[in-house]
């Protein structure tokens, strides 16, 4: 009888003192932000989307119209080609695969160009929003913000804020 006292005390001592340690413990506040959504839907993301389009339609205005010249040399030259001379018809096969050369590179360079300035605006936009969540993070004293998880509570998942934020120019200063 002793013993059973002693030993529903002890665990009810250790129930105490286990409970006042979890209530003592301090919770890290935590925040969730997903990046898609800022690159896709932010202020700054849609400016950046906007500069990149104005910046390269000539040149993608150019390439289309250089396609166009392509096909309609060569449904002339599939059209034509038997009545050509055979001279005649390898000198057009010659400047039409001289011009597919030149329109696969210039193509290419377009794609190179349009990429590193794609990736630059985005770097860009992505600094901005990092400076606006480390703003938030000290504002609202969050222990950790994280921007990629497998699952975000919608509790935790600030992503709104952030684009609020981004939208009234927080943690705004030079785009470029």
């Amino acid at each position: 009888m002793f013993s059973k006292r002693v030993a529903c005390a002890w665990t009810l001592a250790m129930t105490m003192t286990l409970g006042m340690g979890v209530a003592h413990a301090q919770v890290a506040k935590i925040a969730a932000v997903n990046s898609d959504r800022i690159l896709r839907e932010s202020a700054p993301a849609k400016v950046a989307q906007v500069k990149l389009e104005a910046e390269f339609a000539k040149r993608d205005k150019d390439l289309q119209d250089m396609a166009q010249k392509l096909k309609s040399l060569s449904d002339s030259l599939d059209k034509n080609g038997a009545s050509l001379s055979a001279l005649d018809r390898a000198q057009k096969q010659r400047d039409i695969s001289q011009l597919d050369t030149d329109f696969q590179r210039k193509q290419r360079e377009f794609r190179e160009d349009l990429n590193q300035r794609r990736n630059e605006e985005l770097a860009a936009v992505l600094d901005r929003a990092n400076k606006v969540i480390k703003q938030i993070a000290e504002q609202q004293h969050y222990d950790l913000i994280v921007q990629e998880a497998v699952y975000v509570s919608p509790s935790i998942d600030i992503t709104d804020q952030v684009l609020k934020a981004l939208a009234s120019g927080a943690g705004s200063g030079s785009s470029n």
